[in-house]
């Protein structure tokens, strides 16, 4: 999803842009990334490669949430040193922030709490390569620093009826009751927590923008500033999908973080804001899975 994001970003830009699917390049093997590298003249990196999930996933499979991540975070950085890379750009995600910190979350919050546990891994994985990059940085003056998106969502994203973010699951799910004339939608949770959400083409904008900067800072949030209830979201995405039956809750399935909203004011002094409010990009992301699903592209692993 991002990656197709960037890509869309880049369309009439003066720059080559190189991709490698997952069947031709493995980021968990050392020497296929090396040889990638080796055989290709790259001046940037936009490392946007991860296995991702929902809080069911991350519950489910931390093994391969903290090992894969961290597999493909290393072999790609060591090996954009190595060849002369030039800038190479990180994503990771505002999970790496600790569970109960302080709302809006800083980036000085890192490391100054517990994790929430069912994102643990992934948290983990993500701060290992955040701080990689700036341990090359400070060791070796390379100019490799990191960006930490908010919950994401647009086009291409994954449906996944288990495996699933929320905001996907959700469409999904009321687009299906809608479909069925269902009376009712079950939300995981009790629909209490809040949360924010950055369309995929903002986040886009935000990292071309990160990459033109001459002294970025280590890490940066991107995000928008505003949060709002999962019930919220949920009544949201009922809207735009047209669904008019009724939304209940689960309470006895896990919430996750209370609360995870960024403080977004360092971006914004670099110059950079969302331009996508979420109404509009709901829209925008409910006619995309309309077009994925009638083209038998939606992805769904």
């Amino acid at each position: 999803m991002v990656g197709s994001a960037v890509l869309r970003r880049l369309e009439g830009e003066e720059v080559d842009v190189l991709t490698a699917s997952r069947d031709k390049l493995d980021l968990a093997v050392p020497a296929q990334v090396q040889n990638f590298f080796e055989n290709n003249s790259i001046d940037s990196v936009v490392f946007a490669a991860a296995k991702v999930g929902g809080i069911g996933a991350n519950n489910n499979y931390p093994v391969e949430f903290l090992s894969d991540n961290v597999l493909m975070a290393v072999n790609a950085i060591k090996a954009a040193y190595a060849n002369g890379v030039k800038r190479f750009l990180f994503l990771g995600s505002t999970c790496i922030y600790p569970r109960d910190c302080q709302q809006p979350i800083r980036e000085e919050s890192l490391l100054t709490g517990a994790l929430e546990k069912t994102n643990e891994a992934y948290a983990l994985a993500k701060i290992a390569g955040l701080k990689l990059c700036e341990y090359y940085r400070r060791q070796y003056g390379a100019m490799f620093h990191s960006a930490m998106p908010t919950n994401l969502y647009g086009p291409g994203d994954n449906y996944h009826p288990e495996n699933s973010h929320v905001l996907p699951a959700l469409i999904a799910r009321f687009h299906e009751a809608k479909t069925t004339d269902a009376e009712q939608v079950q939300i995981w949770g009790t629909g209490s927590p809040r949360r924010e959400f950055l369309h995929v083409d903002d986040l886009a904008d935000a990292l071309v923008h990160l990459i033109g900067i001459d002294d970025p800072p280590d890490w940066v949030n991107v995000g928008t500033g505003v949060d709002l209830s999962i019930l919220e979201l949920a009544q949201l995405v009922a809207k735009t999908v047209g669904y008019q039956g009724n939304i209940v809750t689960a309470p006895d399935r896990p919430d996750g973080t209370p609360v995870k909203c960024c403080d977004v004011s360092r971006i914004h002094n670099l110059g950079w804001k969302h331009a996508i409010d979420l109404s509009d990009g709901l829209a925008n992301t409910y006619e995309s899975f309309l077009r994925e699903t009638d083209a038998q592209l939606l992805r769904s692993v």
